[in-house]
Protein backbone atom coordinates (compact mmCIF):
# COMPACT_ATOMS: atom_id res chain seq x y z
CA UNK A 1 0.00 0.00 0.00
CA UNK A 2 1.20 3.46 -1.04
CA UNK A 3 2.37 6.16 1.60
CA UNK A 4 3.93 9.43 0.76
CA UNK A 5 7.05 8.19 2.26
CA UNK A 6 7.10 6.21 -0.95
CA UNK A 7 7.81 9.04 -3.08
CA UNK A 8 11.01 9.46 -4.59
CA UNK A 9 10.74 11.99 -6.45
CA UNK A 10 8.32 14.80 -7.50
CA UNK A 11 7.93 17.53 -9.58
CA UNK A 12 4.40 19.22 -11.11
CA UNK A 13 5.19 17.23 -14.29
CA UNK A 14 6.38 14.05 -13.16
CA UNK A 15 6.48 11.92 -10.47
CA UNK A 16 8.91 8.28 -8.98
CA UNK A 17 7.31 5.78 -6.42
CA UNK A 18 9.52 3.08 -4.33
CA UNK A 19 6.53 -0.11 -5.25
CA UNK A 20 6.00 -2.42 -2.71
CA UNK A 21 6.27 -6.01 -4.01
CA UNK A 22 2.80 -7.61 -4.38
CA UNK A 23 1.01 -3.91 -5.35
CA UNK A 24 -0.16 -3.34 -8.50
CA UNK A 25 0.75 -0.34 -10.49
CA UNK A 26 -3.04 -1.06 -12.41
CA UNK A 27 -5.89 -1.70 -11.88
CA UNK A 28 -6.41 -5.45 -13.41
CA UNK A 29 -9.56 -7.94 -13.65
CA UNK A 30 -9.49 -8.64 -10.06
CA UNK A 31 -11.16 -5.27 -8.66
CA UNK A 32 -8.03 -4.75 -6.01
CA UNK A 33 -6.78 -1.28 -5.04
CA UNK A 34 -3.36 -0.37 -7.58
CA UNK A 35 -1.14 2.13 -7.27
CA UNK A 36 -2.11 4.54 -9.50
CA UNK A 37 -5.59 4.88 -7.52
CA UNK A 38 -4.12 4.97 -4.48
CA UNK A 39 -1.77 7.83 -5.92
CA UNK A 40 -4.10 10.16 -7.40
CA UNK A 41 -6.20 9.97 -4.08
CA UNK A 42 -3.71 10.86 -2.22
CA UNK A 43 -2.70 13.86 -4.97
CA UNK A 44 -6.57 15.42 -4.58
CA UNK A 45 -6.56 15.29 -0.83
CA UNK A 46 -2.79 16.82 -0.40
CA UNK A 47 -3.44 19.27 -3.45
CA UNK A 48 -7.01 19.88 -3.11
CA UNK A 49 -7.65 19.29 -6.53
CA UNK A 50 -11.81 19.76 -6.71
CA UNK A 51 -11.83 17.79 -10.23
CA UNK A 52 -10.05 14.84 -11.72
CA UNK A 53 -6.38 13.90 -11.17
CA UNK A 54 -4.13 13.09 -14.18
CA UNK A 55 -1.48 10.60 -13.79
CA UNK A 56 -0.09 8.54 -16.54
CA UNK A 57 1.83 5.32 -16.20
CA UNK A 58 5.17 5.54 -18.49
CA UNK A 59 6.54 2.05 -17.40
CA UNK A 60 4.98 -1.20 -15.35
CA UNK A 61 6.53 -3.38 -13.00
CA UNK A 62 5.38 -7.01 -12.48
CA UNK A 63 3.45 -7.40 -9.38
CA UNK A 64 5.44 -9.57 -7.08
CA UNK A 65 8.39 -6.56 -8.02
CA UNK A 66 9.56 -3.68 -6.29
CA UNK A 67 11.77 -0.38 -6.38
CA UNK A 68 11.30 2.62 -8.92
CA UNK A 69 8.04 3.45 -10.92
CA UNK A 70 7.57 6.55 -13.51
CA UNK A 71 4.39 8.16 -13.74
CA UNK A 72 3.51 11.64 -15.80
CA UNK A 73 1.54 14.06 -13.87
CA UNK A 74 0.35 16.30 -17.27
CA UNK A 75 -0.47 15.14 -20.60
CA UNK A 76 2.61 16.88 -22.43
CA UNK A 77 5.18 14.97 -19.87
CA UNK A 78 3.43 11.51 -20.74
CA UNK A 79 3.62 12.24 -24.69
CA UNK A 80 6.66 12.67 -24.18
CA UNK A 81 8.04 10.30 -21.60
CA UNK A 82 6.56 7.78 -23.60
CA UNK A 83 8.38 8.88 -26.71
CA UNK A 84 11.21 8.33 -25.08
CA UNK A 85 10.47 4.89 -23.88
CA UNK A 86 9.93 3.35 -27.46
CA UNK A 87 12.68 5.21 -28.42
CA UNK A 88 14.74 3.65 -25.33
CA UNK A 89 15.82 6.74 -23.72
CA UNK A 90 15.19 5.95 -20.62
CA UNK A 91 17.31 3.97 -19.00
CA UNK A 92 16.18 0.94 -16.57
CA UNK A 93 18.29 -0.67 -14.40
CA UNK A 94 16.86 -3.71 -12.07
CA UNK A 95 18.50 -5.69 -9.06
CA UNK A 96 18.09 -9.54 -8.83
CA UNK A 97 19.10 -11.73 -5.93
CA UNK A 98 19.76 -15.09 -7.83
CA UNK A 99 19.83 -18.49 -6.74
CA UNK A 100 23.47 -18.93 -8.82
CA UNK A 101 25.99 -16.98 -10.08
CA UNK A 102 26.36 -16.27 -13.85
CA UNK A 103 29.01 -17.47 -16.29
CA UNK A 104 30.14 -15.22 -17.63
CA UNK A 105 30.06 -13.19 -14.64
CA UNK A 106 29.13 -10.07 -16.62
CA UNK A 107 27.28 -10.00 -20.65
CA UNK A 108 24.49 -9.44 -22.75
CA UNK A 109 21.23 -11.66 -23.38
CA UNK A 110 19.70 -11.94 -26.33
CA UNK A 111 16.84 -14.44 -26.92
CA UNK A 112 13.47 -14.72 -27.97
CA UNK A 113 10.53 -14.18 -25.39
CA UNK A 114 7.36 -16.33 -26.13
CA UNK A 115 4.81 -15.24 -23.64
CA UNK A 116 1.82 -17.47 -22.77
CA UNK A 117 -1.04 -16.05 -22.28
CA UNK A 118 -3.25 -18.70 -20.54
CA UNK A 119 -0.69 -19.30 -17.77
CA UNK A 120 0.75 -15.22 -17.51
CA UNK A 121 4.29 -16.89 -18.35
CA UNK A 122 6.94 -16.39 -21.01
CA UNK A 123 9.49 -18.83 -22.08
CA UNK A 124 13.21 -17.53 -23.39
CA UNK A 125 13.98 -19.65 -26.50
CA UNK A 126 17.40 -19.37 -28.28
CA UNK A 127 16.19 -18.73 -31.82
CA UNK A 128 13.01 -17.57 -33.12
CA UNK A 129 9.66 -18.92 -33.17
CA UNK A 130 6.09 -18.01 -33.68
CA UNK A 131 5.05 -14.91 -32.61
CA UNK A 132 8.45 -14.26 -30.12
CA UNK A 133 9.84 -11.45 -29.88
CA UNK A 134 13.58 -10.23 -29.08
CA UNK A 135 14.91 -9.57 -25.59
CA UNK A 136 18.04 -8.28 -24.64
CA UNK A 137 19.66 -7.01 -21.65
CA UNK A 138 23.09 -6.46 -19.92
CA UNK A 139 23.77 -7.66 -16.77
CA UNK A 140 26.47 -7.87 -14.40
CA UNK A 141 27.58 -9.53 -10.99
CA UNK A 142 27.83 -7.08 -8.37
CA UNK A 143 28.19 -9.45 -5.18
CA UNK A 144 28.00 -13.16 -3.99
CA UNK A 145 26.62 -14.09 -0.44
CA UNK A 146 26.76 -17.60 1.09
CA UNK A 147 23.79 -18.71 -1.02
CA UNK A 148 22.69 -16.00 -3.44
CA UNK A 149 24.02 -13.59 -6.10
CA UNK A 150 23.33 -10.03 -6.88
CA UNK A 151 23.18 -9.10 -10.28
CA UNK A 152 22.60 -5.87 -11.98
CA UNK A 153 20.38 -5.96 -14.64
CA UNK A 154 19.75 -3.29 -17.29
CA UNK A 155 16.72 -3.57 -20.15
CA UNK A 156 17.67 -3.12 -23.20
CA UNK A 157 14.11 -4.07 -24.48
CA UNK A 158 11.09 -4.19 -22.61
CA UNK A 159 9.14 -7.96 -22.83
CA UNK A 160 6.68 -9.90 -20.25
CA UNK A 161 8.43 -11.09 -17.46
CA UNK A 162 11.84 -10.99 -19.35
CA UNK A 163 14.30 -10.42 -16.58
CA UNK A 164 12.59 -13.26 -14.96
CA UNK A 165 12.49 -15.63 -17.69
CA UNK A 166 16.37 -14.66 -19.18
CA UNK A 167 17.58 -15.58 -15.82
CA UNK A 168 15.91 -18.46 -15.47
CA UNK A 169 17.11 -19.67 -19.01
CA UNK A 170 20.82 -19.33 -17.92
CA UNK A 171 20.04 -21.05 -14.81
CA UNK A 172 19.98 -18.22 -12.45
CA UNK A 173 16.55 -18.49 -11.21
CA UNK A 174 15.29 -15.24 -8.92
CA UNK A 175 15.10 -15.97 -5.06
CA UNK A 176 11.58 -16.70 -4.57
CA UNK A 177 10.21 -16.75 -8.36
CA UNK A 178 8.73 -20.48 -8.36
CA UNK A 179 7.56 -19.63 -11.46
CA UNK A 180 10.75 -19.42 -13.39
CA UNK A 181 12.43 -22.22 -11.16
CA UNK A 182 13.34 -20.93 -7.90
CA UNK A 183 13.65 -23.43 -5.10
CA UNK A 184 11.13 -21.80 -2.76
CA UNK A 185 8.68 -19.10 -2.14
CA UNK A 186 9.29 -15.70 0.17
CA UNK A 187 6.58 -14.62 2.59
CA UNK A 188 4.44 -12.36 0.94
CA UNK A 189 4.68 -14.26 -2.19
CA UNK A 190 7.04 -11.27 -3.70
CA UNK A 191 10.46 -11.83 -5.55
CA UNK A 192 13.76 -10.86 -5.11
CA UNK A 193 13.74 -8.41 -8.27
CA UNK A 194 14.36 -4.62 -7.14
CA UNK A 195 13.75 -1.80 -9.94
CA UNK A 196 16.81 -0.43 -8.55
CA UNK A 197 17.28 3.27 -10.67
CA UNK A 198 15.48 5.17 -13.58
CA UNK A 199 17.52 7.73 -15.47
CA UNK A 200 15.97 9.65 -18.34
CA UNK A 201 15.92 13.46 -19.74
CA UNK A 202 13.31 15.37 -18.41
CA UNK A 203 10.35 16.09 -20.44
CA UNK A 204 10.07 19.95 -20.06
CA UNK A 205 13.51 21.28 -18.63
CA UNK A 206 15.91 18.19 -20.42
CA UNK A 207 18.34 18.10 -17.54
CA UNK A 208 18.84 14.70 -17.21
CA UNK A 209 17.25 13.10 -13.80
CA UNK A 210 18.47 9.78 -11.96
CA UNK A 211 16.45 8.38 -9.18
CA UNK A 212 17.47 5.50 -7.16
CA UNK A 213 15.02 3.22 -4.83
CA UNK A 214 16.11 1.96 -1.74
CA UNK A 215 15.66 -1.82 -1.09
CA UNK A 216 12.82 -3.23 0.52
CA UNK A 217 12.52 -2.49 4.04
CA UNK A 218 12.98 -5.33 6.91
CA UNK A 219 14.46 -7.95 4.61
CA UNK A 220 18.12 -8.62 6.07
CA UNK A 221 19.64 -10.51 2.34
CA UNK A 222 18.48 -7.08 0.72
CA UNK A 223 20.35 -4.62 3.31
CA UNK A 224 23.75 -7.04 2.82
CA UNK A 225 24.26 -6.49 -0.46
CA UNK A 226 22.50 -3.27 -0.74
CA UNK A 227 25.49 -2.40 1.96
CA UNK A 228 28.50 -4.51 -0.11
Amino acid sequence: MFTPDDILYEDNHLLVVNKHGGDLVQPDPSGESALEDQIKAFIKVRDGKPGAVFLGVVHRIDRPVSGAVLFAKTSKALTRLNEMLREGRIRKVYWALTESTPDPEQGELRHYILRDGRTNRSRACDAPKGDAKEARLRYETRGRGKNYTLVEVELLTGRHHQIRAQLSKIGCPIRGDLKYGARRSQPGGGISLHSRRVEFDHPVRHERISVTAPVPAGDNLWAAFENL
